[in-house]
């Protein structure tokens, strides 16, 4: 704990453009947890190179997404914002539980396994120890609890194995940490294939709404998205397509699905989907309008990056003299 507030931390990769998926799934509800709890939102450049990188390019989508975390709404006074690679303890972390961690466990890892069919030609030792590096990224900061979708649970569980493993062996060094799920409505899935989620990935640009997109680029999208040909606006399984527009809608709107149905009872696809594409852009609008105004401000940036990136190193270094105290590295002079 810090000042009575339980530990959370979270982040994202800095790679792609942030999708609807991310900002309904992640960014919006963490806005909401800053007054629970103590935040720590990292940017994991880190684990962006498991893949190929352009360095201009990985340089500028990691400031962009310091960016969109504060135009999103998250005040850098209340929650610690920085970038994973400006704290080495995340690194020297790794290492240490790289050394508690089985193959066996690694080798049950599915990312690891999707990873490498999606990246044949560069089947790295970073893919397959990404995970140890998640846990480092958590227990550094001794979180007690991480908001996780179900494809993180694993790693989660994975983190929670190694510290109760390594607490066993050297005590209670590290606080074992709870999964944090997050409210309903947020799982955003792809508007062309709404069986998979909304991913930054997709080669079918149609597929995802970016946070950066447009009003008329909002609208085409939803325009094409894929529904079915029963015609009837329904929060049902048997309706993927439309089950997926229907909670996009409740989530920018506060509305249930059952408001939502009666709202466009006898209605058609093509007016739903533009209220949905409506509903969308307004949310969005304010996060754009606020990115273009904070990217100007070089110098308030650079300060935040500062500012959250020492506070950052205070906490991991408190963490990491322990463990690495426990574990017989000798005591560095200073």
């Amino acid at each position: 704990m810090i000042d009575g507030k339980k530990i959370l931390f979270s982040g994202m990769q800095a790679t792609g453009t942030l999708t609807l998926g991310n900002y309904l799934g992640a960014l919006k509800n963490w806005v909401t947890l800053s007054d629970e709890y103590e935040c720590f939102y990292s940017v994991v450049d880190l684990h962006s190179i498991t893949v190929r990188q352009d360095p201009a390019e990985l340089r500028k989508r990691a400031r962009n997404l310091l960016v969109l975390y504060i135009a999103a709404g998250l005040d850098p006074k209340k929650n610690c914002i920085y970038y994973q690679s400006h704290v080495s303890g995340h690194a020297e972390l790794a290492w240490i539980l790289n050394c508690f961690t089985y193959m066996g466990e690694l080798n049950r890892m599915t990312q690891f396994k999707d990873k490498m069919a999606k990246h044949s030609d560069n089947i790295n030792a970073g893919l397959y120890t990404y995970p140890v590096l998640m846990a480092a990224d958590i227990l550094l900061y001794q979180a007690d609890v991480v908001p996780v979708g179900k494809d993180q649970l694993q790693h989660l569980e994975l983190t929670r194995d190694v510290a109760q493993r390594f607490n066993g062996v050297y005590g209670e060094i590290f606080t074992i940490p709870e999964p944090y799920i997050g409210q309903r409505g947020a799982r955003v899935m792809s508007l062309q294939d709404p069986t998979k989620k909304m991913s930054k990935s997709d080669e079918n640009a149609n597929a995802s709404i970016y946070l950066m997109d447009d009003t008329d680029t909002i609208i085409r999208k939803f325009k094409r998205a894929v529904t079915d040909s029963e015609a009837e606006i329904r929060y049902r399984e048997e309706q993927p397509g439309i089950r997926n527009l229907i909670d996009i809608y409740c989530a920018c709107t506060g509305k249930t699905p059952e408001e939502t149905e009666k709202e466009f009872e006898g209605k058609g696809y093509g007016e739903f989907k533009l209220a949905v594409g409506e509903s969308v852009a307004a949310i969005l609008k304010p996060v754009q309008e606020r990115f273009q105004e904070l990217s100007k401000d070089k110098a308030y940036i650079d300060s935040i990056i500062k500012e959250n990136g020492e506070k950052a190193e205070y906490y991991a270094r408190k963490t990491l003299r322990k463990v690495q105290k426990k574990v017989g590295f000798p005591e560095r002079i200073r």
